[in-house]
Parts: structure tokens; C-alpha cells; sequence
């Protein structure tokens, strides 16, 4: 692993996570023998509007029975959904041996292993063969990659013919400079953003065809609204992304929030066809 990997990982990290999440159902009264999914979504879904998204994202193509590829997969929430709400077939890769660790168990606890593998590895070196997937998604991963040529072209390397490739992602709006640390980045050094015309041109040039795109921006925006306002009200929830970013949830979540309402930053969602 490169220095810049080890930089990110390190970003990332938090030590025993598998072992704070069940700690935290417990304390919550949840019956360790039979957790749902939903019982653990709240921070297993490590990107703005979280479940909700993943959920939209889902219903925008047929994705019964398919086998799908979660690129930075996090604590692999969406792999779960998609195995359980789908019937999918789901990996997930990401660079955090911790995140692998605990999506693993995560997914044993909600009797979702069957359905459900976890590797971890690099996004611009997939650990998988030409062709391999029906779908590739992935969500609010680009920003921590430099390479974004190699970012999509291994993406497109392991679709199938006539797949599928979802995002949802942040992308910078204009040349506006960004303030840290958001929740990717602590500083500018390991955030490498660009413009949703550049990751076009990108895809395009590799040979994928646009299906749609939709702007997620205000969607964000209410919904930092919403949390925002209950983290004032009755303090962080047990099961939320706090559990992830411990005490710099707040300042990270208002810099991103705040680069939203001003304009230099999106969210995007889209679809694309290999």
C-alpha cells in the first residue's frame, strides 16, 4: 500500500468498530440473535441521505437477481439492501481492512453472508475478472482517488456487455477553493474532486453511453437539515454515522453542508450503460 492508500486508510479508521456497533444495540435493547438490517443502517451507510439513497439509487434500473459490484464499500449497507430487497449476488471492495472486517460481521449478524463478500483492495486495481458483474455502483468513493481514468476504466473492465454502472457522488461545481476537513478528507492533500462534466468525458471515452443523471443537492441540504436539527435536539443517535467520524462529525458535516448551500459542490446521482 502507497503512502497516500495508508494516508486515507488512516482517515478512516476506527479501531473495534464491529465490536462499538453491537456494544451500541446492545445498549439500545436490541436482541443480538435477531438484529435487522434496518436495525443497523443508520451507520452502515456511510454517504449523504444514507439508506434512503441507496434505495432510490436501486430503483432506477432492474436490479432483480443481478450480481453487483460495490466499489468502496464501506461497512457494505448497500450490498445488504441489495441482497435482501433484490436477490442480488453482492461484493464489496474497499481500502480499509477495518470496513472490510466489519461489514464481514456485520453481515453475519444479519444472517446476509450467504449473499454478501467483502475484499479488501484498491479501487484502480480490481481483484476481479474481465466481465465479471451485471452492475457496478458505487457512492461517494472518486473523491478519494487520483486516478480517475483508472478509477473507471477498471469499473468498466469488470462490467459485462450491456451492463450497468450507478453512482452517487460529490463533485465540485465550480473552481471555488474547499474547506476542511469533510468527511473524506481531513485535509486537501488526500480529496481529489472534480467536475461531473470531466467524470463525462471519462466514461464517455471509455465507451459507456449516458442513461440519466439527476441532481441530489437540495435532497442533501434537507437532509443535513433534518439531522442537524436532532443532533441539537437529543444529542447524537446511538446508531448513526457519529459512530463512524466520532467528534468530528459536526464540523465536517457543516463544511460540506455549507459548500452545498453556496454552490460549489453537488451531489449527483446517475446511470450509465457499458
Amino acid at each position: 500500500m502507497n503512502h497516500l492508500s495508508k494516508t486515507i486508510e488512516q482517515h478512516y479508521l476506527k479501531e473495534d468498530l464491529y465490536e462499538d456497533i453491537v456494544q451500541r444495540l446492545s445498549e439500545m435493547g436490541k436482541d443480538l440473535k435477531n438484529i435487522a438490517r434496518e436495525d443497523i443502517a443508520g451507520v452502515d451507510e456511510f454517504h449523504v441521505r444514507g439508506a434512503a439513497v441507496s434505495k432510490e439509487l436501486a430503483e432506477s434500473i432492474d436490479l432483480n437477481n443481478k450480481s453487483v459490484l460495490d466499489v468502496g464499500c464501506g461497512l457494505g449497507g448497500p450490498c445488504r439492501m441489495l441482497a435482501e430487497t433484490y436477490n442480488c449476488t453482492t461484493s464489496g471492495i474497499d481500502l480499509s481492512n477495518e470496513y472490510i472486517r466489519t461489514a464481514k460481521k456485520l453481515s453475519q449478524l444479519v444472517k446476509l453472508e450467504a449473499k454478501t463478500s467483502f475484499v479488501q483492495g484498491d479501487a484502480t486495481a480490481l481483484p476481479f475478472e474481465d466481465e465479471s458483474f451485471d452492475v457496478v455502483w458505487t457512492q461517494h468513493v472518486q473523491m478519494n482517488v487520483p486516478d480517475k481514468q483508472k478509477f473507471y476504466s477498471e469499473i468498466y473492465r469488470v462490467l459485462k456487455p450491456s451492463g450497468f454502472f450507478l453512482y452517487y457522488d460529490i463533485l465540485k461545481n465550480n473552481d471555488e477553493i474547499v474547506k476542511y476537513p469533510m468527511p473524506w478528507a481531513t485535509s486537501e492533500d488526500h480529496s481529489f474532486l472534480f467536475k461531473s462534466s470531466e467524470m463525462n468525458n471519462i466514461l464517455t471515452g471509455l465507451g459507456f453511453t449516458k442513461v440519466s443523471s439527476k441532481d441530489q443537492t437540495q435532497a442533501g441540504i434537507e437532509f443535513f437539515g433534518g439531522m442537524l436539527a436532532k443532533i441539537k435536539e437529543f444529542g447524537p443517535p446511538k446508531i448513526g454515522l457519529n459512530v463512524l467520524m466520532g467528534e468530528t462529525t459536526k464540523p465536517k458535516l457543516l463544511n460540506l453542508l455549507e459548500h452545498f448551500k453556496n454552490g460549489s459542490l453537488i451531489l449527483e446521482s446517475g446511470v450509465y450503460k457499458k
